[in-house]
């Protein structure tokens, strides 16, 4: 799960139950014909939160208004990551958005857009910064990075993590992270690098596109090659296509899906480039 990346909405629920932070509509096992149950987190922006703010949810009220049905928002109080196994595949709703593209755990629509992670820091630097074999980066001593992300198995190969290990923890209070989820906050990472306290950001671009737009100071972002060579010359893939994902059975719903989706592709691209997304 990006980097990453809004208005008032209107959501109409036929059955409603809210307990805790979670807004449960309905838990049927098929999907609905009248209404298309969106599960989302309840707060993990820039894609979602419970006041219907995010750039995921903007693209799920069109994809709903394109298929003319009414759109319900399941919000769980996990993050995003947990959406799949304990929303979508327990049938407490239909559709998550922002899937990576071939997700085996789910059948996923055609792509909505692709981006990629990106290497970001103050403008006013000389830096010349597209790719990890750039000799900037050998310069530099703090990376503002998410753990497990392409990110940090790029810092390894650079020969940069065990110097960045002490840093990257202080950005979340040095918690413990055996056997448990802490999220990295974008605009935390973005903050990093404005105030100096990071040399530079690498992060999935949609997720850091907003921050980077209200950044204190001006920032350049940098969207990386495809795949960053690595020493055993596998690489490391740093550019992903997002898709719409539906249980495997929902064939029917997918395929209309996947036609709105077209039908809808201009609108999406809006709602994306006026995050700051950069498209691939």
């Amino acid at each position: 799960m990006k980097m990453n990346v809004q208005s008032s909405n209107t959501f109409k629920a036929i059955f409603g139950l809210l307990i805790g932070t979670s807004f449960m509509i309905s838990t049927s096992a098929s999907a609905s014909t009248e209404t298309l149950r969106v599960c989302a987190a309840a707060d993990e922006m820039p894609y979602s939160n419970k006041n219907g703010e995010g750039f995921e949810v903007k693209i799920a009220e069109i994809l709903a208004d394109e298929m003319d049905r009414d759109l319900e928002m399941v919000w769980s109080d996990k993050a995003a990551i947990f959406l799949v196994t304990e929303k979508l595949l327990k049938n407490e709703c239909d559709v998550v958005m922002g899937v990576d593209k071939d997700d085996p755990r789910v059948a996923t629509s055609n792509p909505y857009y692709k981006s990629g992670y990106a290497f970001i820091y103050p403008a006013n630097k000389d830096l010349d910064i597209s790719s990890w074999k750039s000799k900037d980066l050998q310069a530099m001593s703090k990376f503002a990075v998410v753990p497990g992300s392409p990110s940090e198995v790029m810092l390894r190969e650079i020969d940069k993590y065990e110097g960045n290990f002490n840093y990257m923890m202080s950005l979340i209070g040095f918690k413990s992270r055996r056997n448990q989820y802490v999220r990295y906050e974008p605009d935390l990472l973005i903050s990093e690098v404005t105030s100096g306290k990071a040399d530079i950001a690498h992060i999935w671009a949609p997720e850091a596109a907003r921050y980077v737009k209200s950044a204190s100071v001006p920032l350049t972002m940098v969207v990386s090659e495809e795949i960053a060579e690595t020493g055993d010359g596998e690489g490391v893939l740093q550019h992903y296509e997002q898709s719409v994902a539906v249980r495997t059975e929902d064939k029917d719903l997918l395929t209309e899906i996947n036609t709105a989706l077209k039908e809808a592709d201009s609108k999406i691209k809006a709602v994306l480039k006026e995050e700051g997304v950069p498209l691939l």
